[in-house]
């Protein structure tokens, strides 16, 4: 499992000497605002829905957006821009099983997120995607593999 990183994920260009910070996405369909914290202990979306010890997040829109569009329940999805107030780790979820070195920028933390914005303008994924994911994640329930593993 990849180390913790400290509370702002800073990438520096070499060439530039150019310093940046990322900005983490989370996408849901719950109703929040600007301000709500974030915390682990609710129904997981994946899975067996039992309760989350973590709160997913990604550096990177797209994952967000397959995090709205996945997650279980009514309404629409949403992606919120968040950010984490402890430390946290890369998703070995993903990061240990399917995308070594975690170009997906998947973290994941058991301290709160906090809401500081909403992306309101997305593009979602085309019914033939989200119908491909949901019959791979299908596949995989049915062979006992949960998508979260604790």
């Amino acid at each position: 499992m990849s180390g913790s990183h400290s509370l702002k994920n800073t990438i520096i260009n070499l060439t530039t000497n150019d310093m940046s910070v990322d900005t983490f996405y989370h996408g849901t369909k719950a109703d929040l605002k600007t301000g709500d914290l974030m915390i682990p202990g609710f129904q997981s979306n994946y899975g067996s829905r039992n309760k989350a010890k973590y709160i997913y997040f990604s550096a990177t829109l797209d994952a967000a957006i397959w995090g709205a569009e996945l997650a279980v329940g009514e309404g629409t999805g949403k992606i919120y821009i968040v950010e984490p107030i402890g430390p946290y780790e890369d998703d070995p979820n993903l990061t240990d099983k399917k995308f070594p070195g975690n170009p997906t920028k998947s973290y994941r933390t058991k301290e709160p997120l906090r809401i500081v914005g909403e992306v309101k303008d997305w593009q979602g994924h085309t019914e033939e995607q989200l119908k491909t994911m949901r019959d791979a994640l299908e596949r995989l329930k049915e062979q006992g593999i949960e998508a979260i593993e604790d």
